[in-house]
């Protein structure tokens, strides 16, 4: 870095508190990591309408700014990070903006670090309404292009990024995410109940209608168990409620919405295992949370997700209902893989933490003033 501290700006316009799923969780938590490692810098964090002034660590080197603007107004949003945030940035002399949800000014007056979690309107862009894809085609090619630095959550986005668009590789960091801390003290206090858990925004790539699927199959079997899915209510809600409904699992299967963080650690204390079917993931936070609180695990064989459970899950084929089933019934029927998996899954998660994350991203934004 310079041999100074660095006025560094952080654009948390994209925020919508219980709106954008796992971003939020990602910018909660590398904050308060930055926070804890990083006393000489300062930070000016940039917030929308809708954000609360929690997100801003108490920190002496920590300044809330404000902006009249709502994140729910997505092309008000997206004018202000275009306009009045370079101005911003340049009034308040910033050295680097750091940008963690992918989009940046095209224009700043001083260099960028944006965050890529995934690729999935490359991947998979019939997930995607229309309206919306237009959005992300153009602004992430551009953000992507004009920043300084990029961060990939996982070599698999990394990779995706050099391929979709030409970029070098040294441009590009990985930083994977961490885990909450208190997911380590669940695991030292579990005591299961009869139902799978699945954490998951109610988007079609995140394959839960085939969870749901092989989940009535399983219930003729063990009608006691309930399947709780724990997310926001995404675009893919209707659909997956009248599954639900056609299956008559109405009384079996349920879905929570956004809920507050201790009531989904409470969810993580009781359940009986976790379930992971995704199709496409740039990361896959909620499977490395559930290895650290102890939960037997079992999720999709694609990367990144394959290679951050490990063997400390059982891993299927995504692509239809018999291997989730087979994980279920195996999860249980199987009192000692039950056990096995509840030991491999905290020290698997050990390995990553949001200081660690912190760290790359700092080392990040030095290499974007160098």
């Amino acid at each position: 870095m310079t041999g100074g501290p660095l006025r560094i700006g952080v654009n948390a316009l994209y925020l919508i508190p219980g709106g954008v799923g796992g971003t939020e969780i990602y910018l909660r938590s590398l904050l308060a990591a930055l926070a804890q490692i990083d006393r000489t810098n300062r930070y000016v964090v940039f917030t929308n309408r809708e954000t609360g002034v929690d997100l801003v660590p108490a920190g002496e080197n920590w300044t809330l700014a404000p902006l009249d603007v709502r994140a729910v107004n997505r092309p008000a949003r997206i004018l202000c990070e275009q306009t009045e945030l370079p101005l911003e940035a340049r009034r308040r002399s910033l050295d680097v903006l750091f940008n963690p949800g992918f989009t940046a000014p095209v224009f700043a007056p001083c260099p960028s670090v944006t965050v890529f979690h995934d690729l999935q309107h490359k991947r998979q862009p019939g997930n995607f309404r229309w309206f919306d894809l237009p959005f992300w085609r153009i602004l992430l090619y551009a953000s992507a292009h004009r920043s300084t630095h990029l961060l990939a959550d996982s070599e698999a986005t990394r990779d995706d990024l050099i391929r979709f668009y030409r970029l070098p590789p040294e441009k590009i960091t990985v930083a994977p995410l961490g885990v909450d801390p208190k997911f380590f003290d669940i695991a030292r206090r579990r005591r299961p109940q009869p139902y799978f858990l699945a954490v998951s925004t109610l988007h079609p790539h995140k394959n839960l209608d085939r969870l749901i699927e092989a989940f009535a199959k399983f219930h003729t079997l063990r009608p006691e168990f309930e399947l709780v899915i724990a997310g926001m209510r995404g675009f893919h809600t209707g659909p997956l409620e009248a599954l639900r409904a056609s299956l008559r699992l109405d009384g079996a299967v349920r879905f929570t919405g956004w809920i507050p963080r201790d009531d989904l650690y409470e969810l993580f204390a009781g359940a009986y295992a976790f379930f992971y079917p995704s199709r496409f993931e740039g990361f896959g936070l909620p499977v490395l949370e559930a290895l650290a609180a102890g939960v037997p695990t079992a999720c999709s064989n694609i990367q990144p997700v394959a290679g951050i459970a490990g063997d400390a899950a059982l891993q299927f084929d995504p692509s239809g209902t018999a291997g989730i089933l087979d994980a279920m019934k195996r999860i249980a029927s199987d009192e000692a893989l039950r056990q096995e998996l509840a030991a491999l899954g905290p020290a698997q998660a050990a390995k990553f933490s949001w200081e660690q994350t912190a760290r790359l991203t700092l080392d990040a934004i030095g290499k974007a003033v160098r």
